[in-house]
C-alpha cells in the first residue's frame, strides 16, 4: 500500500528543494527524518513537514506501522512564480522572481525482493539453512524494570493516547500491550524508560523528536481544566 502527502505553494524554489528530496528518496522513514533534522536548509524543514504528514496518514488512517515504511518517491514540481520589481538606474526596474514549488511525498511498505537462482548449483547455495522457527511477533528483550510504571491490566480510567501526535490506533494498541494506558505514565518516563520503549517500538529517538512527554503534560492540564 502507498500513502501520499502533498504540500502546495511552498515558498522555496524547486531547484533548491530537489537537492534535499534526492537525498531521502529510498530511505526508511526514521532515517529520512533524521537526515532532514540535521540538514540546515529551508527546503529540509518544508519537506520534513510533508514527510511527517504522510507518516501520520499511514499510521492513523491505514494502520501501517511507521518502522516498516520507506520513502518511495520524493518529487518536487514548480509552482506559480510571484513577480516583484526593484527600482534601478534611469527610471528602469528589474524583476525579482519569488518562486514556489509543490512537494509530493509517497511512502510504501518495504519489500524484500528475492532473485531466482540461474542454475542448480546456485539454487543449492541460495537454499536457506534449516534454523529454529522465529515468531513474527518476536520483540527485543527489555528488562521490565526499564519500562517504569506499567499495568498488568487496564485501570479504571484510561486516557486516549491517540491524542499524542504520532500515536495512531496501531501504536496505542502496542502501548496498551506493554501496560501503558495513561498520560501520567508517559510524563513520568525517565531517559532509561524512553530508551527501552524506543527499542520495543523501533522508534530510533522518535519519542523525543515528537515531544511525547510535553504533549502528555499539556493533555493532563487540559483534562484538569476541563
Amino acid at each position: 500500500m502507498e500513502v501520499r502527502s502533498i504540500t502546495k505553494y511552498a515558498r522555496v524554489s524547486a531547484k533548491k528543494a530537489r537537492d534535499v528530496a534526492r537525498a531521502i528518496q529510498g530511505m526508511p522513514v526514521s532515517d529520512a527524518l533524521d537526515t532532514l533534522n540535521y540538514t540546515p536548509k529551508k527546503a529540509a524543514f518544508l519537506i520534513g513537514k510533508t514527510l511527517k504528514s504522510a507518516l501520520a496518514n499511514a499510521e492513523n488512517n491505514h494502520d501501517l506501522p511507521g518502522d516498516t515504511l520507506v520513502v518511495k518517491e520524493a518529487s518536487i514540481c514548480e509552482g506559480p512564480m510571484f513577480r516583484r520589481f526593484k527600482p534601478r538606474a534611469r527610471g528602469s526596474a528589474s524583476a525579482i522572481r519569488k518562486r514556489t514549488s509543490h512537494i509530493y511525498i509517497t511512502l510504501s511498505e518495504a519489500e524484500v525482493e528475492e532473485k531466482a537462482p540461474k542454475s542448480r548449483k546456485a539454487a543449492k547455495k541460495a537454499a536457506p539453512k534449516k534454523t529454529a522457527p522465529v515468531s513474527e511477533t518476536e520483540t527485543p528483550e527489555v528488562d521490565p524494570a526499564q519500562l517504569g510504571t506499567v499495568y498488568s491490566e487496564a485501570p479504571a480510567e484510561v486516557d486516549d493516547l491517540k491524542k499524542i501526535s504520532g500515536v495512531g490506533p496501531a501504536l496505542e494498541e502496542k502501548l496498551n500491550g506493554f501496560g501503558v494506558y495513561t498520560y501520567q505514565q508517559i510524563v513520568d518516563w525517565t531517559p532509561e524508560n524512553i530508551a527501552a520503549f524506543d527499542m520495543l517500538l523501533s522508534f530510533k529517538g522518535r519519542i523525543e523528536r515528537d515531544n511525547w512527554l510535553e504533549q502528555a503534560k499539556t493533555l493532563i492540564d487540559e483534562k484538569g481544566n476541563g
